[in-house]
């Protein structure tokens, strides 16, 4: 990730994100680019590499867990989900696999199973 999210503003962000999708109102967008980037960089921290690319459109993406480089056209191993739902199974509110079930997570490949690598700690 290009930019380093400062600890406190990623919480107030994620606290505030989750706030108001707790209340079914949709964050404000600076809050809510901020939680989603905040948790995908926890996410690289947690599980560094190039093998999984997490997309989490429009607010961003990165790659992590270790294994075969991937460095050209699309590739074999992605994830990518809406911010509501990456935000509840980063934090734990929803588990992966109800996510997967319901069709809010689309995962392709063999290493794009992140069970074992969430909820994050925030």
């Amino acid at each position: 990730m290009a930019t380093r999210i400062d600890t406190t503003a990623g919480r107030a962000a994620l606290d505030a994100a989750r706030t108001a999708l707790a209340a079914g109102e949709r964050p404000a967008r600076s809050d809510y680019a901020t939680a989603v980037r905040y948790l995908l960089q926890l996410l690289d921290e947690k599980a560094p590499g190039n093998s999984v690319e997490v997309r989490v459109p429009p607010f961003g993406a990165v790659q992590v867990v270790q294994g075969p480089r991937h460095t050209r056209g699309t590739p074999p191993n992605v994830v990518e989900l809406d911010p509501a739902t990456w935000i509840a199974v980063a934090t734990g509110t929803e588990t992966w696999d109800d996510a997967v079930e319901a069709g809010r997570i689309q995962a392709s490949g063999t290493r794009a199973d992140l069970t074992a690598l969430l909820p994050l700690r925030y």
